[in-house]
């Protein structure tokens, strides 16, 4: 793109402002977001001061420089105007001698006068355009060494080639952090490839999905049957199903009907099957899919699949593993332990614990009330005493490895794990050394230190995550992996320890006598019930522990209200109850629950309270918010939750922006405001935010207009969040439907056939069908595939 298109493409814009730059109040160096102050030369806004804060997401902006900046003037509510910046453009000089002091400044390295003024001689005043769209004109400046052509180029592609980027990407409709986010990952190459490679996006850049790519190939001229466009449709939905629907892989009968669906919204031909089969076959090639007979993986979950099944054969087959000792040792003891502890193991919880001490890997699972909690300490207590392990961390020397590691995949599932056994536990994310995009710290060259590995909520652990963590443990560790198979599953792809379960490869204990019982506990009772499929009889009946209010969707807002409001006259605090709904919108929605509620806990009717808005969402001090994404650098992660202790305004602090600092749990993190997209009201929230957490008062609103969401395992694993009180409300019928509703095994995964095969234990091993590869499949396939009454995929929809 030349000078006089790019000053074109801006004279259409109706606001600008030109400037010098004075000084950068704030630059983020990860997303480029800015906020700066220039001394105003020329704007046709009606503007009357002489200095402007511009805000937008630029690179870096050099002193005493010009720019024009495109956008809009918008009313900051506490720092009054600022021009949001949409576009910009440095301002180049336009004589010779201009650009020979340009090109001898401090901004290029090892270019003086003399070499500066060879080039202007050369290539003329245009100099530095010329250079930016063909960079081999440089080759005959005489005396200029190639790596200093080099050097030069890539500087003015770094100061000016971003302008020519940005400007073409607002053309194609893209907004300015987006835009920047596309430069940061392909510099001076993005205009290339965003006219010749669109869909390349769909793969490299998180925010961009199918639709959006497909817009840009339909104005670059790639046609619906383009080759570049059927692979990303496939890889489109091949992502979705592992992300939507939480498979691990897609099978290839249904893969390519829901591609055709895809390519033909926007198309106005017809797509073929064979050009899809064609695509995925390239693909394969590509090894962008990895195919076991007819089933098509993303790489990062096929080896994660293979990965684990490597991994938890060669921790089950330690031939170095001895850590066998005689029944008559184990149970002199266990008896001595239940003396000092002043309990009674149940037959069931004894056999537990001994399999865990004499195999290299135990899973224990159970639902609420069956003492998976006092196994767990019975195991370490234990352990500690036949392997002659002090349980104190302080009695070992700073070099030496504490033996007992204990995680979770949440900061409060680890706390509690904390509580409960008196050791230190942390997440899993932790426990490796999560370093964001730099990896995990722990994995098969650099493994965990220690001698027990005792994993809490395992049933939320996703495929990548397990894969992970089994790499990362060393010979002759011993592994305990704890969890409810009943609950949800992961968020993520999977359904790792139902399938490590029914495998049957792996020592299992399931625990199944309610040792609870004896509190009189309805709401274990009602779990149970409700893991058989059926309700108690005394539902809709008042227990001293558990109600169901009847009501219809509109009325769920004013029932909650005054059951929360019930509750805090009595002492609790917000963080004591917790709101638990399946979905977002509606009456009965987290986001608007999440609003009453604030207004009870934490109401500002005097504007007394500091406050700060994030779009519609308004925080205050004392707010209980939820993480949404990892902060590993503040060892935060998703799901975790805090409360909001210190609001700073941009006139407050140095760093001249608003700040929200959030405790979670003595853990502290700062978050500026274009960050407030990373936290979230907790108030109310989804089943899936709140597990492996528990809270003295739960309220669960279950009416037939969350019947798309209502499954078994949702409505388990929400009322086994309640310690104390377990409030429902709504529609009575709505929960019997919902228990009714299976979903648990609906989650594509060979994680259980390859551990059985590879697992080998003299069984007939039930096997993948490959008398037919997806290839035999894809060149075979019927033309008519697709034709009959097919179920939408509900994600097609969203980008």
């Amino acid at each position: 793109m030349d000078e006089q298109n790019s000053l074109d493409l801006f004279a259409e814009q109706k606001t600008y402002v030109k400037g010098k730059h004075l000084v950068t109040i704030f630059h983020n160096e990860s997303n480029l977001y800015t906020v700066l102050r220039i001394r105003v030369l020329e704007t046709n806004a009606q503007y009357e001061e002489k200095e402007a804060v511009i805000t937008g997401y630029i690179p870096k902006i050099h002193e005493e420089e010009t720019y024009t900046f495109l956008g809009e003037w918008k009313e900051h509510p506490k720092f009054g105007l600022q021009f949001h910046v949409e576009q910009y453009k440095k301002e180049m000089p336009q004589t010779k001698e201009g650009v020979v002091n340009y090109l001898s400044g401090d901004l290029f390295k090892g270019i003086g006068k003399k070499t500066a003024q060879s080039i202007v001689d050369e290539l003329g005043e245009n100099a530095i355009n010329s250079i930016l769209n063909n960079p081999s004109l440089l080759d005959g400046i005489p005396k200029l060494a190639s790596e200093k052509a080099k050097v030069l180029y890539d500087t003015l592609v770094e100061n000016q080639g971003i302008e020519q980027v940005m400007i073409h990407l607002n053309q194609l409709g893209f907004g300015p952090q987006l835009s920047m986010k596309i430069f940061q990952t392909y510099k001076d190459q993005a205009i290339d490839i965003l006219q010749k490679k669109p869909y390349q996006l769909v793969e490299d850049i998180e925010g961009i999905g199918f639709h959006r790519a497909d817009e840009i190939g339909q104005q670059v001229g790639m046609s619906g049957s383009h080759p570049d466009r059927i692979k990303a449709a496939c890889l489109y939905v091949l992502d979705s199903e592992s992300a939507q629907a939480g498979h691990v892989y897609a099978e290839a009968e249904e893969l390519l009907p829901a591609v055709k669906k895809l390519l033909e919204e926007k198309a106005t031909e017809v797509i073929p099957y064979e050009a899809i089969s064609e695509a995925i076959l390239k693909l394969g090639e590509e090894r962008k899919v990895i195919a076991e007979g007819q089933q098509l993986y993303l790489p990062s979950l096929f080896f994660s699949e293979k990965g684990i099944v490597t991994n938890i054969k060669r921790i089950l087959n330690q031939t170095e593993f001895n850590e066998q000792f005689p029944e008559s040792e184990f149970l002199l003891a266990l008896g001595q332990l239940e003396e000092r502890l002043s309990v009674q193991y149940a037959p069931s919880q004894k056999d537990a614990i001994q399999k865990a001490l004499m195999s290299p890997m135990m899973i224990l699972t159970g639902g609420p009330g069956t003492g998976k909690t006092t196994v767990i300490q019975g195991i370490v207590e234990l352990y500690g005493e036949l392997h002659g392990c002090s349980l104190n961390p302080k009695d070992y020397k700073k070099e030496e490895p504490f033996p007992f590691l204990l995680a979770a995949p949440t900061g409060r599932a680890s706390k509690r794990m904390a509580e409960s056994t008196g050791l230190p536990a942390v997440t899993i994310h932790r426990l490796l050394g999560w370093n964001g995009s730099e990896g995990f710290d722990h994995h098969e060259e650099n493994p965990l230190e220690g001698k027990i590995l005792i994993v809490d909520e395992t049933s939320m652990v996703d495929i990548w995550l397990a894969n992970q963590l089994f790499k990362a443990i060393p010979e002759e560790m011993q592994v305990i992996l704890v969890g409810d198979e009943d609950q949800l599953p992961s968020v993520g792809p999977g359904q790792v320890l139902r399938d490590l379960l029914l495998s049957e490869r792996i020592p299992s204990v399931m625990l199944t006598d309610i040792y609870r019982q004896s509190e009189g506990s309805s709401i274990i009772e009602l779990a149970h019930e409700m893991k058989k499929g059926r309700l108690p009889q005394n539902i809709t009946q008042q227990q001293k522990d558990r109600s169901f209010f009847q009501c219809q969707p509109g009325q769920i807002g004013t029932v909650i209200g005054q059951v929360v409001r019930n509750a805090k006259k009595k002492g609790y605090l917000a963080k004591d109850i917790q709101v638990l709904a399946p979905m977002y919108r509606g009456p009965a929605g987290i986001d608007r629950l999440n609003k009453m509620i604030q207004e009870i806990f934490n109401p500002n009717e005097d504007g007394s309270r500091k406050e700060i808005a994030f779009g519609d969402v308004v925080y205050r001090i004392g707010d209980k918010v939820l993480q949404l994404v990892n902060q590993p650098e503040n060892h935060v992660y998703n799901g975790d939750m805090g409360e909001i202790i210190s609001i700073f305004y941009a006139k407050e602090n140095t760093e001249k922006q608003d700040m929200v600092i959030v405790s979670f749990d003595g853990v502290e993190a700062t978050y500026t405001k274009q960050d407030l997209n990373q936290i979230t009201h907790a108030y109310c929230c989804s089943v899936h935010k709140s597990q492996g957490s528990e809270f003295p008062i739960v309220i669960v609103p279950v009416v037939k207009s969350y019947y798309r969401m209502l499954r078994r395992n949702l409505l388990y694993t929400a009322i086994t969040r309640s310690k104390q009180f377990l409030i429902l409300c709504g529609d009575e019928e709505a929960l019997k439907m919902g228990i009714q509703r299976l979903d648990d095994q609906s989650r594509r995964s060979n994680l259980r056939l390859k551990l059985q095969d590879e697992i080998f234990e003299g069984e007939t091993i039930e096997a993948v069908d490959e008398s037919l590869t997806y290839e035999d499949y894809l060149m075979k396939v019927d033309p008519l595939i697709g034709m009959e009454n097919i179920t939408p995929y509900d994600f097609l929809e969203a980008d």
